[in-house]
């Protein structure tokens, strides 16, 4: 993979993250810096009014729309593996995203992208068999979802497999190994300057910096923005004031040429 300039880039950030009397109104902070938001669904996170708001909110800001995905583990937000069979994998997909996709049709808006959460989004990085267990039900929600995934192979060889649109992602705070997969051991950075000298690095040469002290270049379509970290508003807003970020789609417009 060679060295490339990155021109276009989309900024996701996560909403309905909350359940209940549990409430996580910060998230709501990152909105007018983001270009797409993975709603929760319900499982991991989200419950009817959280969804609602969460919608109304992402068309008020006029932001593509996606399907936060996880485990059904509101106890453990969704960081719990959990062992299941295709079958069980496929019903948990297509509950989820079909349950957005009709609340999202009640406001006239349409999905266009499924996040896992989680467990099941690092499941998806480490494991081909049921990342394509996860696209594959995706796809029988949509064949014109795109599949979000942690950037690398696993996730390109998914793409390539089932013919699925597929958004490879970075997160600014994580560590890279060389081979461009997420360093899970690794503290996340919650330097501002330091990530965003990394997002200079990214855009300027699509790569990241790795565990061995080099640099590591990888594909980048999409940027996590997680609103846990203490300086997740600082980081995106000025992280919006290097790129404008744009849609997935767009995007990939922009490539084909069908867009100046």
């Amino acid at each position: 993979m060679n060295e490339r300039n990155i021109k276009n880039i989309d900024f996701n950030i996560d909403l309905a993250q909350s359940f209940g009397i549990y409430k996580n109104n910060s998230e709501f902070d990152l909105l007018d810096y983001a270009s797409s938001v993975n709603i929760a669904c319900g499982f991991h996170a989200g419950d009817p009014m959280n969804i609602r708001n969460a919608l109304l909110k992402a068309k008020e800001k006029n932001v593509v729309i996606g399907a936060h995905i996880g485990f059904d583990d509101i106890q453990g937000f969704g960081y719990r593996e959990m062992d299941l069979s295709e079958d069980e994998i496929e019903a948990l997909v297509v509950y989820q995203v079909g349950a957005l996709m009709s609340f999202a049709k009640s406001f006239n808006l349409e999905i266009e992208h499924v996040r896992p959460h989680g467990a099941m989004y690092k499941k998806c990085a480490t494991d081909f068999g049921f990342a394509c267990s996860v696209a594959k039900a995706i796809q029988k929600c949509s064949k014109w979802l795109v599949y979000y995934g942690a950037t690398g192979e696993i996730t390109e060889k998914t793409g390539d497999l089932l013919n699925i649109p597929i958004a490879q992602e970075v997160c600014l705070e994580k560590m890279y190994n060389t081979d461009g997969t997420v360093n899970t051991i690794a503290k996340d950075n919650e330097n501002t300057d330091m990530e965003i000298q990394r997002l200079k690095q990214l855009l300027a040469t699509s790569q990241v910096s790795n565990v061995e002290g080099g640099k590591t270049v990888v594909t980048a379509d999409t940027i996590h923005f997680s609103n846990r970290l203490s300086n997740s508003l600082e980081l995106i807003k000025q992280a919006r004031n290097i790129i404008t970020p744009v849609p997935v789609n767009y995007k990939n417009a922009c490539l084909s040429g069908w867009v100046d």
